[in-house]
């Protein structure tokens, strides 16, 4: 990746002091990536407002979060897989497109009704994605019943999203707001807006952070839970994703973790989230990424599996009783953890 620097946008937003050390951290990353291939392409299936549907999710391979090169999310790795040039032309974008389309077609039955686009920062911002990118995006998925992109609330704008709607898409956009709090959004994360423009971008749909660095399990557990109502009683948001941190390579986390100061969060805790906040007026999902790593969201080793298929299940049908078929020794130890554990002696348990 092309050494990460702030320009004139960045400045003055975020930590100075984290954005320093992140700039640092990411200088260290030495690996290219073709820009005429995607990051990562694959088939799913996630619940929507409309019930259950088939899902292709997309993640371009552009320029990367121009947040992320000016120092950027103290846990977000996704611009180390970034192409150097800082920037990817149009040709470029849609042979990735073509790619991920031609997987679809050898992999599924029928096209996907749910296509989510990603860029690893903000599908809106037009330095990562050109508009006439954009308006090839539309006219591809016109046919299709739902599109997600991501955005930071910045780039949000209606005109935009009309080139969408008016082909008559549901278009939702998700933003990562990692938790309703400003202060941990500020200070933990690292991201510079506040939870004030999440409701005024209109979001639809709200990416929640479990368990950023210098949060103890029990403080990160509360703060999901009071995001993920905070985030449902917000117009118009109609999903709260709430993403569990893992260890990427690049980070500030990744620091931390390698000297014994983050454990990810316990699976345990994603349970006890979930099952509390069923009764949220949303839709409220979590998908786990590397669960059962040491550097993915983890139990004891014996159980993950068994608990991510709980997850799963409740994702699909968001009945929180899932939750009551699954039990492991361990979970004395999390709950040992949620009385003992604070921000002084974090983690208490590895």
């Amino acid at each position: 990746m092309s050494q990460p620097t702030p320009d004139g946008y960045e400045e003055g937003r975020g930590m100075d002091a984290h954005n320093e050390v992140m700039r640092e951290v990411r200088s260290r990353n030495d690996r290219s990536y073709d820009p005429m291939e995607p990051t990562r392409v694959w088939l799913d299936e996630d619940n929507t407002p409309d019930g259950v549907r088939d899902s292709l999710t997309i993640i371009l391979n552009t320029g990367g979060c121009r947040w992320a090169r000016a120092g950027g999310c103290t846990m977000c790795g996704y611009v180390a897989e970034s192409v150097d040039s800082g920037s990817v032309g149009h040709e470029k974008l849609m042979t990735q497109l073509e790619t991920c389309l031609d997987h679809e077609r050898e992999n599924a039955d029928e096209p996907a009704g749910l296509v989510k686009i990603y860029t690893s920062g903000s599908f809106l911002d037009e330095r990562e994605i050109p508009p006439e990118t954009r308006e090839a995006v539309a006219e591809t998925f016109a046919d299709r019943d739902r599109l997600v992109v991501e955005s930071l609330p910045d780039f949000v704008d209606r005109e935009k999203l009309r080139e969408f709607t008016d082909r008559g898409l549901a278009t939702d956009v998700a933003i990562g707001l990692e938790t309703a709090t400003d202060r941990v959004r500020h200070d933990c994360v690292n991201k510079y807006f506040d939870f004030a423009d999440f409701e005024a971008a209109a979001g639809v749909k709200a990416y929640l952070l479990m368990k950023p660095p210098f949060l103890a399990e029990p403080e990160a557990v509360a703060d999901m839970k009071r995001s993920i109502r905070r985030c449902a009683a917000v117009e118009g948001c109609h999903t709260v994703s709430m993403n569990p941190c893992n260890v990427q390579r690049h980070t500030m986390v990744e620091e931390l973790y390698h000297d014994g100061g983050y454990r990810p969060p316990w699976l345990w805790s994603v349970c006890e989230v979930l099952e509390t906040t069923a009764d949220a007026d949303a839709i409220v999902v979590s998908d786990p990424v590397g669960h059962g790593s040491d550097r993915g969201p983890h139990n004891c080793g014996d159980c993950d599996d068994r608990v991510q298929t709980a997850i799963k299940d409740f994702d699909l049908r968001q009945d929180p009783s899932v939750f009551e078929e699954v039990a492991c020794d361990c979970e004395a130890t999390w709950e040992h953890v949620m009385r003992e554990e604070t921000a002084y002696n974090q983690p208490l348990v590895q």
